[in-house]
């Protein structure tokens, strides 16, 4: 034991005590997730009957991966709008970010009560206050449409309004298409935002000022400053919110709700597998494409 403690050098007893330090994790993400996983792909190739007393379990093959794309008519159209809303989503919310993370990294008067603004709807969107304010809304709708209505034809009015007034000025209509979508959106963006500000704000907050001051030593721009200093050394943090961003727009899918269905609706728990392994399939596929373009422009400061 101590000739082989001898042999270690510095950096593999570091590792070793990393391993050792994240084995409670390790363990428990063997227990709680890869053998619940093995049993849902197992599900996933059989048909599930309901008995007296429990259930049984039918080899099937492939027969629920070939009927969701075959005689299931939501699934497939579900599974392309999430991808969509992703792809749509996904960079507004990191652009949207880092924009709301510089402003409020600036000394200003009021500072920590538009840091609390901002994360405010992470607050408003957990599971208890969603409920809440959704009840609410659903209540405000039948006391008052046509305030509802009012709001929702004048929101409209203004999108057309910017969109003519971009087309005008001669920028492409796809882009003047995606600006005013996300403008119709922008409370879903803000919502969606909040844990990414933070990340992005702790990350502008842990730049050594000397790289500022050294900037401007050389007759930086604060333009300059930004894309050449600032912009660099958050690429980790974008990576970071780039993961998270996606994981939380597929967790918030309308999909969840069709795979909840099959299982505790219809009872179809085989269906249900074979739609939660597809939806897995697809969102490890989007993860590892997106962090393999991404981490070749990530820089990382020493």
């Amino acid at each position: 034991m101590k000739l082989w403690r001898k042999r270690l050098s510095l950096e593999q007893k570091k590792a070793w005590t990393g391993v050792l330090f994240a084995s409670p994790l390790i363990i428990g993400l063997i227990l709680l997730f890869v053998l619940p996983l093995i049993q849902s792909f197992r599900y996933s190739l059989s048909s599930i009957d309901l008995v007296e007393g429990g259930f049984t379990v039918n080899y099937k093959g492939i027969g629920n991966f070939v009927s969701l794309f075959t005689t299931n008519p939501d699934f497939p159209r579900k599974l392309t709008e999430s991808i969509v809303d992703m792809v749509v989503n996904v960079p507004i919310i990191l652009i949207f970010s880092l924009f709301a993370a510089v402003l409020l990294n600036q000394k200003f008067r009021g500072r920590a009560f538009a840091r609390a603004v901002f994360f405010l709807p992470v607050i408003l969107m957990s599971s208890a206050a969603a409920s809440v304010s959704i009840s609410y809304f659903v209540g405000g709708m039948s006391m008052g449409d046509s305030g509802a209505s009012g709001a929702g034809q004048e929101s409209l009015m203004k999108s057309f309004e910017l969109k003519k007034m971009l087309l005008d000025s001669g920028f492409a209509p796809i882009f003047v298409n995606y600006l005013t979508g996300a403008v119709d959106r922008i409370y879903d963006i803000i919502s969606s935002s909040g844990v990414q500000i933070l990340i992005f704000l702790a990350g502008l907050q842990s730049v050594s000022p000397s790289l500022y001051e050294a900037s401007r030593i050389e007759g930086a721009t604060g333009y300059e400053i930004f894309w050449k200093v600032t912009f660099p050394i958050m690429t980790p943090l974008m990576l970071t919110n780039l993961v998270y961003s996606i994981i939380d727009s597929f967790s918030t899918s309308k999909l969840n709700e069709v795979i909840r269905s099959a299982a505790f609706e219809l009872f179809d728990f085989g269906l249900s597998s074979a739609m939660s392994w597809v939806f897995f399939m697809v969102v490890a596929v989007v993860l590892a494409g997106s962090v393999g373009l991404i981490s070749r422009k990530v820089f990382y400061y020493d």
